[in-house]
């Protein structure tokens, strides 16, 4: 044992002037790092002491530090448990983001699919830049066009409706459309452009596979479910684990804009019950402890799945 500890000793001076001399080496690169870890430091690790107010009866003369602690220590909590919206805006966030997962996750990997199977270099640019264009568009500028499409007066889709005989009315201030119309319009913005990893991912199978299996006899079916498929599949588990690290997320932006008071019983979320409580309220702590929630919840589904994936297959994020 001694004789281990005196060789660890002797080793870390040089271990030491290897790392020195590979920072001095690469300083540039280590230099380009500064203002990401600044920008992490300032904006998203350092305002983390805020999360005390989740714990606190606030005053704000005396600010975040200086107010007292609440008694008993988890009430802002068990005031939003206790809360008769509690089980709306929980089963709202957990159902639209299941949903969204469920029909958002596997069609960028059925375009992924399609698009790889194109050999048309022109027709698959112009598939490809047709389906990415929707991503860059605001959230502000899509809502818009939702609400010009199904408003009663002039959208087209009621027009259509009452060309075929039918009685147009506002899509949105239905609350049972709300979800159709916010998952379907978040997969349209978003399939092209989560498609691209799954296409980096296929450019990456050998295509030797794929010329063995043709003189195999194996159909362009078959070479898509035994090559491409299990080719993207270690891609595919690190993006839904990912995805269900989010599960709690729904986007605050657009479900607001979307939102009115006759959709609310399944558009209010937990980001915009969130809101109301501390900015239209005015209950920082209880906002505070709303957010902790979610975040919480967020991190151990992410542990859990990670967990599951780590147990049934190779691939995990850590």
């Amino acid at each position: 044992m001694a004789g281990k500890k005196n060789e660890n000793v002797t080793m870390n001076p040089v271990r030491r002037f290897i790392v020195t001399r590979r920072i001095n080496r690469n300083w540039q690169l280590y230099l380009m790092l500064v203002p990401v870890i600044a920008f992490f430091a300032i904006f998203c690790y350092g305002p983390m002491y805020g999360i005390l107010l989740a714990f606190k009866k606030y005053q704000v003369l005396k600010g975040i530090i200086g107010s007292p602690w609440a008694n008993p220590w988890y009430k802002h909590f068990l005031e939003f448990f206790n809360s008769p919206y509690f089980q709306r805006v929980l089963t709202n966030t957990v159902v639209v983001s299941l949903e969204s997962l469920l029909f958002g996750f596997p069609l960028p990997i059925l375009l992924a699919l399609m698009i790889n199977e194109v050999h048309n270099t022109k027709y698959k640019k112009f598939v490809q830049n047709v389906t990415y264009a929707p991503h860059f568009l605001s959230t502000l500028v899509l809502v818009g066009m939702i609400r010009a499409f199904v408003n009663s007066d002039y959208g087209i889709i009621n027009i259509a409706i009452r060309k075929l005989g039918g009685e147009g009315y506002n899509w949105l201030q239905k609350a049972s459309l709300f979800r159709p119309i916010y998952i379907g319009s978040g997969i349209w913005q978003n399939i092209g452009w989560d498609s691209i990893i799954y296409i980096a991912a296929l450019a990456g199978i050998d295509p030797q596979l794929h010329e063995a299996a043709m003189m195999d006899g194996a159909t362009r079916m078959q070479r898509i479910w035994h090559i491409n498929i299990p080719g993207i599949l270690p891609t595919m588990v690190i993006l839904l684990i990912l995805n269900s690290g989010h599960i709690m997320n729904v986007g605050f932006e657009k479900v607001f804009l979307m939102q009115n008071d006759l959709n609310m019983s399944t558009s209010d979320v937990i980001s915009t019950y969130s809101y109301r409580i501390g900015i239209d309220s005015a209950k920082y702590e209880l906002a505070t402890a709303i957010g902790l929630f979610n975040s919480v919840v967020n991190c151990a589904l992410l542990l859990i799945v990670n967990g599951f994936s780590r147990k049934l297959s190779e691939t995990s994020l850590w």
